[in-house]
């Protein structure tokens, strides 16, 4: 079924909101986990031509603040971990040179990809699935199906670019990002709902 100019239009503010209220709900930091997943399940629901709806959304929200702060605390440490290490091999305090730092540039996108696509998972299935389920399926998916991952990965760092080039974008690309990730999960990644 081809969609109308209007329908897409619709479909790029709905997500456009989506990106807004993802951003705004992460502003104390540890709600960001539980953004993250609600918004990924109304991404999922636009995506699939349902409604969102608002009251099932704030469960799913609440129901993932604890889980979602456990796993931002998990994602903060391995983020400032990557950070240190970038910083010491550039600035050549650790040996290794341009190899080393290719590997930790390669080792986070492959953490950015099992990211991105364990937030798809959770989005997908919101009634079973936990965040350690979640990124289990999501490394393995990585591991099986590599390209895949470097499709999501790449989704969400041009996402990522963007937000750094524009930042006064960056609340909406959330929204945009999401529905790339979902896109791509969809499209190339077999049985994505198998855990």
């Amino acid at each position: 079924m081809r969609r109308d100019w209007r329908d897409t239009i619709s479909v790029a503010a709905d997500l456009a909101l989506v990106g807004i209220v993802v951003t705004a709900a992460s502003v104390p930091v540890l709600t960001a986990g539980a953004a993250l997943r609600t918004g990924s399940a109304a991404v999922r629901a636009i995506a699939d031509g349902e409604g969102v709806d608002a009251r099932a959304m704030w469960r799913l929200f609440r129901s993932s603040l604890l889980p979602g702060a456990l796993a931002v605390a998990v994602a903060a440490a391995c983020g400032a971990l990557l950070v240190f290490n970038v910083g010491a091999v550039a600035s050549g305090r650790v040996p290794g040179g341009s190899p080393a730092l290719a590997g930790t540039c390669v080792a986070a996108a492959v953490l950015l990809a099992i990211g991105m696509l364990g937030i798809v998972r959770l989005g997908r299935d919101t009634s079973r699935s936990g965040w350690l389920d979640a990124l289990r399926w999501a490394g393995r998916t990585a591991w099986r199906q590599p390209g895949a991952a470097a499709a999501v990965a790449g989704v969400s760092a041009v996402a990522a670019a963007l937000a750094v080039m524009v930042p006064l974008t960056a609340p909406l690309l959330v929204g945009y990002a999401l529905y790339g990730a979902h896109a791509v999960t969809a499209r190339m990644v077999k049985a994505p709902t198998v855990a």
